[in-house]
């Protein structure tokens, strides 16, 4: 089950689930539209690592904008802290975004429940494209649960601005022949 737009305005008044800040103008038919923060971050080693911390900068986007370019991965964040303890967040590109060939989240769109924060975008470009702070380049979706619910309390929990990946931090599985 997915939350209309109507439901989404209601749920976020209830205190279901966070949108802040929230504006009604953001709220589509069955989703709310989340705005790219000020800060992008990208990777700056020739190769990343799955089991290193990856060397990576912050940049503000300035008033004229950021060209995205097709050959790197950048972090950004939402502006909006977003999250749900009795629904599941799904992170997508807005059509207008995807028509220009930006990914907004490369693979990574289900939010966990429980888990509260800035929503990090991995921006993906096929060709240059400018972006600015403020765009509105995604869309959160709010999806009902079936089961017990376990609320998530990981590493990436309460998240501020675009968060560099973690997985280092994982423990490997232990693989045998």
């Amino acid at each position: 089950m997915i939350l209309t737009g109507p439901d989404i305005a209601f749920e976020q008044a209830r205190g279901r689930l966070t949108l802040q800040p929230f504006s009604g103008d953001r709220v589509q038919p069955n989703s709310y539209d989340l705005t790219l923060g000020p800060t992008l971050a990208y990777y700056t080693g020739d190769v990343l690592d799955t089991r290193a911390e990856n060397p990576h900068v912050e940049i503000e986007i300035p008033t004229e904008g950021f060209v995205l370019r097709p050959d790197r991965i950048y972090l950004g964040s939402s502006v909006e802290e977003i999250g749900s303890n009795h629904y599941v967040p799904i992170i997508r590109a807005r059509s207008g975004a995807a028509r220009l060939g930006v990914f907004v989240h490369v693979t990574a769109d289900l939010i966990d429940i429980g888990s509260v924060g800035q929503c990090t975008f991995q921006l993906r470009a096929v060709e240059p494209v400018r972006v600015y702070a403020g765009d509105r380049l995604a869309q959160v979706t709010f999806w009902g649960v079936q089961g017990d619910i376990v609320l998530y309390d990981g590493k990436y929990q309460g998240s501020r601005g675009p968060q560099p990946s973690r997985i280092h931090q994982d423990a490997a599985a232990q693989v045998t022949a």
